[in-house]
């Protein structure tokens, strides 16, 4: 029998593109009955080993280009009737916490609780997510035992994991985040979700006629 096929989202919370992103996913799932592996990476460990610049930074001082990014996210909202979406303000967010949280709910069995709060504090009432006492609050106004994975991210496991990922994605491909694999195929940014249904279809084909 072939082995199932592996489908991941590579994710940091400091990212919007990634938080637009995971939304379509659903969707995606529920059509080709494949489920994403969310993989936690450290966006800052990923740019710092590939050289690569935030859009923040990499836009800075190029006419229209900024412009021109602006308007693929409204069509991107549009496109898929995304209506909980506002800038944060205090952009950009160190996410070494958030990140190593989310390790740390993983390992506590809470991470969907954990995932949904964190994006929302950053992209749907955004808040200031690197101030310890704003990070915490904001999870306890979202009923997580937040206090338990603030205990378990200080533990080495956890860092360790957070570094793994984040190594495995770099060598691998990975240059940002969103990044998607499907099976060893790799996928950057929020506008190419369709891609990566389209190969997740694609995959699953050729799998069916393997053991056919």
């Amino acid at each position: 029998m072939a082995a199932p096929l592996k489908v991941e989202f590579h994710f940091d919370f400091g990212s919007p593109n990634a938080y637009l992103a995971e939304l379509v996913l659903p969707e995606i799932e529920q059509r080709t009955g494949v489920k994403f592996d969310y993989v936690p990476v450290l966006l800052g460990g990923v740019y710092k080993a590939t050289g690569n610049l935030s859009p923040a930074e990499s836009l800075r001082g190029i006419r229209n280009k900024p412009e021109y990014n602006a308007l693929e996210t409204e069509r991107f909202l549009r496109r898929h009737n995304i209506t909980k979406f506002k800038s944060n303000p205090f952009f950009p967010v160190n996410t070494l916490t958030l990140m190593r949280g989310v390790v740390a709910a993983q390992f506590e069995g809470l991470f969907e609780s954990y995932f949904r709060a964190a994006y929302h504090h950053m992209w749907v009432e955004p808040k200031k997510m690197d101030d310890p006492q704003v990070f915490r609050d904001a999870f306890l106004s979202s009923g997580l035992d937040i206090d338990r994975i603030i205990a378990r991210a200080q533990q080495d496991e956890v860092k360790k994991k957070l570094i793994e990922n984040t190594g495995n994605a770099v060598s691998r491909g990975s240059f940002g985040s969103p990044t998607f694999y499907v099976g060893d195929e790799i996928f950057f940014g929020k506008d190419r979700v369709r891609e990566v249904e389209e190969e997740i279809v694609a995959q699953l084909a050729a799998g069916r006629r393997k053991t056919a």
